[in-house]
């Protein structure tokens, strides 16, 4: 390895064979989007046999195993900010936070600052792995603005690494608490639907077929007035996958403004309660420490605003 380079060796999985290799190796490093990969590909940074490849268009093969070298990022320039932080584990290799509804995860066009980002640069005093670019360091996998609840981010490259090949192979137990519109029938089951940018609103989530897969399990916890508490089970970890999936089988979240319809049941409920987000909280993370080889497992409880909606909702 290069002074200053990180080498990630990705497999082309049995799902990805014949995808444009930019897409696969993205499957295959969930850690490095796929337009860098792009990027990277581009300028001779991957490599299979030892020989560059230098067309990301190129068919991928199950089995093929291509080096990606990942330069160390250019000095960030976001601003390290002392935004208070639940932290739920913590020691030299990683941190383990619960998020607040309405924390950004990292720093994008109209969000240039006040996100976890920024706060973990100056919590964890620029300690943070570089494999995520500029933008993005620590930053392993994301839970969305308005969703709260646990996440974990990385302070080594080597942690890093370990724990995006935990995600690639769906070994991380993510269990989310949400509250759906309507009762499902049968009170458990799993969605597995395939999901990609919408092609009629790009800003939205959808059931594509050619999209990449994605299976959420979920189970009644608690019956409630026109509606339950489901707890989802991710198998795969896709943008919105909860919300879309729920939304799929006729029971949105609640409070979703994207892809809910509030029944007029709880209308009145929310706007009393002023709750205007996707009633969704990451409540459980378990995964194996990529460097002690520990198995953690984290809990936590529904945050206060969703404690309220439930309790205005009991039967």
């Amino acid at each position: 390895m290069d002074r200053g380079v990180s080498i990630i060796e990705a497999t082309i999985a049995a799902g990805s064979d014949g995808w444009r290799l930019d897409r696969a190796l993205a499957e295959a490093v969930p850690t490095l989007s796929r337009e860098r990969l792009k990027v990277l590909i581009n300028a001779g940074q991957v490599a299979r046999e030892a020989t560059a490849v230098r067309d990301p268009a190129r068919r991928a093969k199950a089995g093929e195993v291509y080096r990606v070298a990942v330069p160390a990022p250019t000095p960030a320039h976001n601003e390290a900010q002392d935004i208070p932080l639940v932290v739920a584990y913590e020691d030299e290799h990683l941190i383990v936070i619960d998020k607040p509804a309405g924390l950004v995860v990292h720093p994008a066009a109209g969000n240039l600052d006040g996100t976890l980002v920024n706060a973990l640069l100056h919590h964890c005093g620029g300690s943070l792995s570089g494999i995520g670019g500029v933008a993005r360091p620590g930053i392993v996998h994301r839970i969305d603005k308005d969703t709260s609840g646990l996440m974990v981010a990385a302070k080594t490259d080597r942690t890093h690494e370990g724990l995006a090949r935990q995600f690639a192979a769906h070994s991380i137990d993510r269990r989310y608490r949400a509250i759906v519109g309507g009762r499902p029938v049968p009170p458990s089951g799993s969605v597995d639907a395939p999901l990609a940018r919408s092609p009629v609103n790009r800003k939205k989530v959808a059931i594509v077929a050619g999209g990449k897969r994605a299976v959420t399990h979920y189970r009644t916890m608690e019956p409630l007035r026109d509606g339950a508490v489901v707890e989802c089970r991710l198998e795969t970890g896709r943008t919105h996958q909860v919300r879309v999936h729920m939304a799929s089988i006729g029971h949105a979240l609640l409070g979703d403004p994207v892809y809910g319809r509030t029944k007029q049941a709880h209308k009145a409920v929310l706007e009393t309660l002023g709750f205007r987000r996707q009633a969704l909280h990451a409540a459980h993370l378990g995964f194996i420490h990529p460097i002690t080889g520990a198995a953690l497992a984290f809990e936590s409880a529904m945050p206060p605003d969703m404690q309220e909606l439930f309790s205005q909702l009991i039967v």
